[in-house]
């Protein structure tokens, strides 16, 4: 088996045609773009005057929240549309700031979804009681700028088994090989490389990479280094036999169509709710996080997110299965590659 494969799914879905939406000699064009070219081009227009963005899968375009002229021009010159919002990027921020350090609640996670223009506070089964009435409380005093729901399940991470990578402290899934000054090894998730200093391919099989180093919490990536002659291409196994090249990493955009897998449950797929989420795990707070809709059970940590042939995440933790639903945090892949000074490949 090639360990590239370990942990990691295809994304199937085709690609989206291009044209113009709504366009009238008046108004500026709004291009219909697939989910990875909507991605690079809100990465492109955020900054001042914007305030998110999200893409709109039935409609094939990008969306882009403004809160100036300014952006506004230059959101629909780029042909994206253009959203007048009452709440700026700052003041958004500042909200999910409220509810960190000393307020923070274990079992809550928040971000913002623009599509609402707020901050929506998600808390677990976990928090109940006095816990939660203060909770409502914080939320009520944000002035219409965040909102709460609830999940059913119960947020954790991720590590008790995976795919191909194991060690002493238990089993992961394998995120994505990478290069670091033309040395070979793997990104996965930091829960797990703060758990295994040495890997093997099979339980009790000889090491083929070792910890390097991690990030958790605060972040949750970790790498490990090749120390055996093992195959590692820039692979990603799809279950079914085949596999599917990753060329580069690339940025999620809300409501972009993602594809997630690891050892425990395969290949899953769903849709990006928020990026920049933070999560209140009981090890303790997680921020920059991927949101998604995706399932995702325990050994599925470190496992990849991607769409396409782009490399977008490594599997964090969530709540939920497979079989009755639930929703999963990714750890966004470019911070990591970023911080190790490695490559995709």
């Amino acid at each position: 088996m090639l360990l590239a494969g370990a942990g990691v799914a295809a994304l199937a879905a085709g690609t989206l045609t291009v044209s113009s939406a709504n366009a009238t000699d008046e108004s500026p064009s709004v291009k219909t773009l697939s989910s990875t070219s909507a991605s690079s081009l809100a990465e492109k227009l955020s900054g001042k005057g914007t305030a998110g963005a999200y893409y709109d899968a039935k409609a094939e375009k990008l969306v882009v929240n403004v809160v100036s002229d300014a952006a506004k021009e230059k959101v629909e010159s780029a042909g994206a549309e253009a959203k007048e919002v009452r709440h700026s990027m700052a003041e958004l921020t500042s909200t999910m700031d409220a509810f960190g350090g000393k307020d923070r609640v274990v079992g809550t996670s928040r971000a913002v979804d623009a599509k609402t223009n707020k901050v929506v506070i998600t808390a677990d089964k976990t928090v109940k009681g006095a816990k939660l009435a203060e909770l409502k409380k914080q939320v009520a005093a944000q002035d219409g700028k965040a909102e709460l729901q609830r999940t059913n399940g119960k947020y954790t991470t991720k590590i008790a088994g995976g795919d191909a990578i194991w060690g002493d402290g238990g089993r992961c899934s394998l995120g994505f090989n990478v290069t670091v000054g033309g040395e070979a090894g793997f990104l996965t998730a930091g829960h797990c490389t703060d758990a295994i200093s040495s890997w093997a391919e099979e339980e009790g099989g000889p090491e083929i990479a070792a910890t390097k180093e991690g990030s958790f919490p605060g972040d949750d990536y970790g790498i490990a280094m090749y120390t055996a002659d093992t195959e590692h291409p820039s692979e990603v196994n799809l279950y079914d036999g085949g596999t599917q090249a990753i060329a580069g990493a690339g940025e999620a955009t809300e409501g972009q169509q993602v594809t997630r897998s690891g050892s425990t449950t395969q290949v899953h797929d769903g849709q990006v709710l928020a990026v920049d989420a933070t999560v209140e795990y009981p090890e303790g707070t997680v921020e920059g996080l991927i949101h998604t809709d995706v399932c995702a059970e325990p050994g599925d940590s470190g496992g990849a997110l991607f769409a396409e042939d782009q490399a977008l995440g490594m599997t964090s933790g969530g709540s939920g299965s497979c079989s009755a639903g639930g929703e999963t945090f990714f750890q966004p892949v470019t911070e990591a590659l970023e911080a190790y000074g490695a490559e995709i490949g």
